[in-house]
């Protein structure tokens, strides 16, 4: 009876979180490199306070890009204080989405640029809750064996397929 039990739990409970966690890319591994990134041209909203709310940030400028009528690329998320060491609410980041050449953002959109540069590059195919955790944690495990850690900012960029049910690739970019 009680090995009966086990495997309806099984069947019922942990197969189905393992299916999830595997289609939204938890077994994926990271890849890191050095790379040359940018130029990057983005409107954007400055966001403070805990990163954990920078999807309601982003919502907002999705909504103002619309109203604007801008062709908006990948999601783009400038971080610019470590979690670690800057307290929950005084945390600062920009966050918006890359934009062509000759858009021109109106208020209250801001408009950032970013220059090419060499950075270390941490690359992931998942979904947007469960990759920036697997990019940092590999990314700072890569630092950690070279005696160093991760410095800010950092740029995010993911780039998310229009269909719900596939998966996008999030990239971390920390310069060298």
């Amino acid at each position: 009876m009680l090995k009966k039990n086990w495997l309806i739990i099984l069947l019922a409970f942990v197969l189905p979180l393992i299916a999830v966690f595997a289609w939204w890319g938890g077994f994926n591994s990271v890849e890191i490199s050095e790379a040359e990134r940018g130029p990057y041209r983005f409107a954007y909203l400055e966001h403070t306070g805990d990163y954990a709310r920078l999807p309601e940030t982003q919502a907002r400028v999705r909504a103002l890009m619309a109203q604007q009528n801008l062709a908006r690329g990948a999601a783009i998320t400038v971080l610019l204080d470590d979690p670690r060491t800057v307290p929950k609410n005084q945390l600062r980041a920009r966050t918006g989405y890359l934009i062509a050449p000759s858009a021109q953002p109106a208020t209250p959109l801001r408009l950032g640029e970013i220059p090419t540069r060499r950075v270390l590059v941490a690359r992931v195919r998942a979904a947007a809750l469960l990759a920036p955790s697997k990019a940092y944690q590999a990314l700072h495990d890569h630092l950690a064996a070279q005696h160093t850690d991760i410095r800010m900012p950092t740029v995010e960029i993911y780039d998310s397929p229009p269909e719900v049910y596939r998966i996008g690739e999030l990239s971390v970019e920390m310069e060298r």
